[in-house]
């Protein structure tokens, strides 16, 4: 046998020492170091999804100023030594001593604190991407090096930093008369993202040229070092501009597919539109159904990508499935029901934008939208229009409803497939009725515990986690199977009771894959009965079950026999050796050592088990291996097995080594 997830410590459960905590052991992180230190609050992590997070955010900053009407061109440079330059000709970042901090610039504040922008209401900015102040100078903070430059009031503005510190102070050139804007160069921090960690210009090309998409007033130059300009996907330089919007998007998404909607000259009719709501907001989407294409929805809001969704493709397709249930009444198509949202997204190619003011988003990292306002936003926006747009195409839609129909169809067969699968499944395994399952059905996540007796279980019961672990308490001692007929076998209601759960046969019928869980604990009291019952188990597993103890899936619970405690400190220990271990090196508390033992498991509370011997921070579990598979078989045919001559053999040639027995 080897140990699994042993604890090693054996004071795990006494209260922490407290001597030395007062005021110096708290630490007060100023300025940009609680994101040095957690980027992944941030950011999301220290991946290459986070390194090009903090390229977003900086293009978003830009974008925002062009959304606000203030800027018509941004551009986005990968240099040579790695580093990124982002420029825009918006109106420039402040650059006049902050009210709150007269010593220091606005720009110097933005970059340098938390929670400092311009975007906290409406008076700068109607919509924007950036919400909490926190985009640009967390940039700075993760940059080992950036550079600012802010043309503004016919001035150019210089400042650097290092890992969010200023390493100079805000320089002015008067000879600068460039047009006003803000341009950022910086080199992601290789102490945060790894030394091999650079952009990937194919990813930022795509991010240039899908907000290009997103709003059809700003050009977007995309500029790449040679060296990293390797095939069409990443030229050396390239301009986007799309007056059509998420029109120009969709169409070259889905490239040459054949659709359901088209002319008479073969061109492409896609359902695309936009709305502009007065107070709300406004909504622009674009959608077509192909069977060729891979289905997808990009979702935005305020040109950030909005990857999991949210409450804006909710709305989305409650307009399309809407609209199309409305024209399937209508033109009198008797399986329109059936079609869910599902068989619409089966061949849908979509994408939905939304500018709203004060969005909010899952997460620093925006990829899911939270506001529930904007599902009727965009569901009102689009469900009319798609009707009218429904009513001029109707040789598309019968096209389209006929495909629906059909993968609706495949759909609920499928269904009613698995359905008969689960019924048939819960009807073979009829789980026994003291079996408390888990309601987890993955097999990897799940565990059962097989516990002696009811008094054991019902501490087990509401000590375990209900979400991945079962408890099957079991009736006495087992039947040994070595030393049984095969009827009795078959006859024994606690081995069926057993294979029910796990949901397999024994012997030749056994399958590995359809055990019910990744785990199977045996927990016994700590005392001579419950080692001969684990004892039985551990035969019957070996017996009809071999290929479990091979595949490393049967594991031995190891419940205390002692609890020691002395001041309001306490700890648990295996056995005696561990007791007197213990007892010697003191708990730490005052006062005289109190001990009690356990009779068994079910003399403990459920908190006392749960925390000893079944959450799985602090338990110590046993893997049942056999590693020695043929002298294993001789020593279990021995002590198990029908000859009472072999076990008495064993007994004498080994009583040498018993000392001071437990019993």
């Amino acid at each position: 046998m080897s140990t699994d997830n042993a604890a090693n410590n054996l004071d795990l459960f006494n209260a922490p020492e407290a001597t030395n905590y007062d005021a110096s052991s708290i630490e007060v992180l100023e300025g940009l170091e609680p994101v040095r230190l957690r980027p992944g609050m941030y950011i999301g992590g220290t991946d290459s999804r986070a390194l090009h997070h903090l390229a977003a955010e900086v293009i978003d900053n830009s974008m925002d100023e062009a959304v606000a009407g203030f800027a018509t061109k941004i551009e986005i440079r990968l240099n040579e030594d790695h580093s990124l330059t982002i420029t825009d000709n918006g109106r420039g970042i402040p650059v006049d001593p902050h009210p709150k901090f007269p010593d220091k610039s606005a720009l110097e504040v933005i970059l340098c604190t938390l929670h400092a922008g311009g975007k906290f209401n409406n008076k700068n900015y109607q919509t924007s991407g950036g919400l909490h102040g926190v985009g640009i100078s967390v940039v700075n903070a993760l940059s080992e090096h950036l550079e600012i430059n802010v043309n503004r009031n016919g001035n150019c503005y210089t400042q650097t930093f290092s890992r969010g510190v200023p390493i100079s102070k805000m320089a002015t050139d008067s000879t600068n008369k460039k047009a006003s804007g803000t341009s950022v160069r910086f080199n992601p921090d290789a102490e945060i993202f790894g030394g091999t960690a650079t952009f990937e210009p194919e990813k930022l090309r795509e991010l240039a040229l899908s907000k290009a998409f997103l709003f059809s007033g700003v050009q977007i130059t995309w500029i790449c070092a040679k060296e990293f300009s390797s095939s069409e996907k990443t030229p050396v330089k390239e301009v986007f501009f799309f007056p059509g919007g998420l029109r120009d998007y969709l169409q070259t998404e889905i490239g040459n597919y054949t659709n359901f909607f088209s002319t008479s000259f073969g061109e492409k009719v896609e359902f695309s539109g936009s709305k502009t709501h007065q107070t709300a907001g406004s909504c622009e989407w674009a959608i077509n159904w192909t069977p060729q294409a891979n289905p997808f929805i990009h979702s935005f809001c305020n040109t950030i990508p909005t990857a999991e969704g949210g409450t804006h493709e909710v709305g989305f397709w409650n307009a399309i499935l809407k609209g199309l249930r409305s024209y399937g009444d209508l033109i009198n198509f008797k399986k329109i029901n059936q079609i869910t949202k599902e068989d619409i997204q089966s061949c849908s190619c979509a994408l939905v934008s939304v500018f709203i003011q004060n969005p909010n988003f899952v997460g620093q990292t925006k990829d899911r939208l939270s506001t529930v306002e904007v599902t009727k936003l965009v569901e009102n926006s689009v469900k009319s229009r798609f009707e009218t747009w429904l009513s001029i195409n109707p040789k598309g839609i019968e096209d389209l409803l006929i495909y629906l129909s059909t993968r609706a169809e495949e759909r609920l067969k499928r269904r009613a497939e698995k359905e008969t699968q689960r019924k048939t499944a819960i009807k073979r395994l009829r789980l026994p009725g003291k079996l408390a399952d888990c309601s987890n059905k993955n097999r990897d996540l799940s565990e059962i515990f097989i516990v002696e007796g009811d008094s054991a279980g019902g501490s087990a019961k509401q000590a375990r986690d209900r979400k991945n672990q079962a408890i099957l308490p079991l009736r006495g001692k087992i039947l040994n199977v070595l030393n049984a007929s095969s009827d009795k076998m078959v006859a024994n209601q606690e081995l069926d009771d057993l294979c029910k759960a796990l949901g397999v046969k024994t012997g030749n019928q056994f399958s590995l894959e359809d055990i019910r869980y990744g785990k199977v604990i045996i927990m016994t009291d700590a005392d001579v009965d419950g080692a001969h019952i684990a004892t039985l188990l551990m035969t019957f597993f070996f017996s009809e079950m071999p290929e479990l103890i091979e595949k490393g899936f049967l594991y031995m619970a190891s419940p205390p026999l002692f609890r020691l405690s002395q001041g309001g400190k306490y700890a648990y220990a295996l056995d005696l050796e561990e007791r007197d271990k213990i007892i010697s090196n003191g708990i730490g508390g005052n006062g005289k050592v109190e001990i009690s033992r356990f009779k068994g498991l079910g003399e403990m509370n459920p908190k006392q088990l749960k925390e000893t011997t079944m959450d799985p921070k602090n338990r110590r579990l046993i893997k049942v291996t056999n590693s020695l598979e043929h002298q294993a078989n001789n020593l279990i045919q021995d002590l198990m097995g029908k000859s009472p001559e072999k076990r008495f053999k064993f007994i004498q040639e080994n009583a040498r080594f018993a000392d001071d027995l437990d019993v």
